[in-house]
């Protein structure tokens, strides 16, 4: 038997532009253990959420993730207006709708485009991101951002459609859906790419079900999950869609389900401009003071189910917000996954799940004083554990 070897990587590496650390224990070029250590992100988010009034909350959610950024206000908007017994507009669900399935366009076209570049495919790495673009004018047109929308508030949304803007994304919708039937017929036919995303990152739908696996990832492996479906919000019930499934349990099914997906999505896009109801658009009276209670709100973002916990105390401020992005859900499967892969197969592996770190990472410390009970530590006495922690166990100086 060929000698294990234990091979790091990260946190600082080329394939992924988040840090995160690896620990592969390979023998010959067999990938036969992986391990995850994730933890460099600290940005304290959820921490920050309790010091700002539920307005002011939607700005930093909207800022965990860059391409998911409608996805956690969405989230956030639901839970609290659960708890504001509020009635969204019939007309806001639908500019809702609209821009989340808009950015689930961008968001798997990124996606596609990452992955080809992962295996050296640059060409369509070039392609895809060029068609991105027909996605990302109608949402800076609508919403006058390319990234971080800032389209969702409580109660629907800030600004309405016009007709003219409505008649621009109708027009993209075909040429978008040709280009990506050929996307499909590539991932499908071309040789030399199949043959690097066939049969990498096996994970069988018994393991993709028992570890909770989310989005994409858990469809490309037979499980016929999907929030939107599943847990209607927004304006998903009143829309016919194909929750899209695969058998075929590695990177290759990932990429046709997403490809798909994007199809479905923009079916889903005409639908919402074809019945867009009239009226307003969001709810003309909204409390700033949230009755007290605890809400949970689901939402299909792209890369799977985001999950936003929110708990009142009754006053202008939430007393706990909580997140669960679809990543964190995948990562102990992702490392499941890797295992009897090859060494040069690990960047698309691992990418083959369209991990963001920045959305997973938390920092909780809890103190513990048997005279005075269980304390939370304050922001110094972190930062000076920070520094005591390295200098014990890394041997750094500061």
């Amino acid at each position: 038997m060929p000698e294990t070897i234990h091979l790091p990587m990260g946190p600082q590496h080329p394939f992924l532009k988040e840090p995160v650390k690896f620990d592969f224990d390979i023998q010959g070029e067999e990938i036969v253990g992986a391990r995850m250590n994730i933890g460099y992100n600290h940005r304290g988010l959820e921490k920050l959420c309790e010091d700002r009034n539920y307005y002011q909350c939607m700005y930093i959610l909207e800022r965990i993730c860059g391409i998911c950024s409608h996805s956690h206000t969405t989230a956030f908007c639901q839970a609290t207006e659960k708890l504001l017994g509020l009635e969204v507009p019939k007309r806001g669900l639908y500019l809702r709708t609209l821009v989340c399935e808009l950015e689930r366009l961008h968001s798997h076209l990124l996606w596609l485009g990452v992955a080809a570049h992962e295996v050296g495919f640059d060409t369509l790495f070039m392609l895809v991101w060029r068609d991105r673009e027909l996605v990302m004018d109608p949402l800076e047109e609508i919403s006058g951002n390319r990234v971080n929308y800032a389209f969702n508030t409580i109660g629907g949304v800030r600004r309405d459609l016009s007709e003219e803007q409505r008649k621009k994304i109708l027009a993209i919708l075909q040429p978008l859906i040709d280009r990506l039937e050929y996307y499909a017929n590539i991932g499908s036919n071309e040789p030399s790419f199949e043959a690097r995303i066939r049969g990498v990152g096996k994970l069988s739908k018994e393991h993709a079900i028992e570890m909770c696996t989310v989005g994409p990832f858990a469809r490309a492996s037979g499980v016929d999950r999907d929030s939107r479906r599943d847990a209607p919000h927004a304006a998903y019930p009143d829309l016919e869609f194909k929750v899209i499934t695969n058998e075929e349990c590695d990177v290759f099914g990932r990429v046709l389900v997403r490809v798909l997906e994007m199809v479905e999505s923009c079916k889903m896009i005409k639908q919402i401009l074809d019945a867009l109801p009239e009226g307003e658009f969001v709810a003309p009276k909204v409390m700033r003071r949230v009755p007290a209670g605890t809400a949970i709100s689901y939402y299909e973002a792209p890369r799977g189910e985001d999950i936003h916990y929110v708990r009142s105390n009754g006053s202008e401020k939430p007393e706990r917000v909580k997140v669960r992005a679809p990543t964190l859900a995948n990562l102990e499967a992702a490392c499941e996954s890797v295992v009897g892969s090859l060494v040069a197969d690990i960047p698309i592996a691992i990418a083959s799940i369209d991990p963001c770190y920045s959305c997973t990472d938390r920092t909780t410390i809890a103190l513990t004083d048997r005279r005075r009970g269980r304390r939370v530590t304050t922001w110094g006495e972190l930062r000076q554990y920070g520094i005591d922690w390295y200098r014990r166990n890394r041997g750094a100086h500061f």
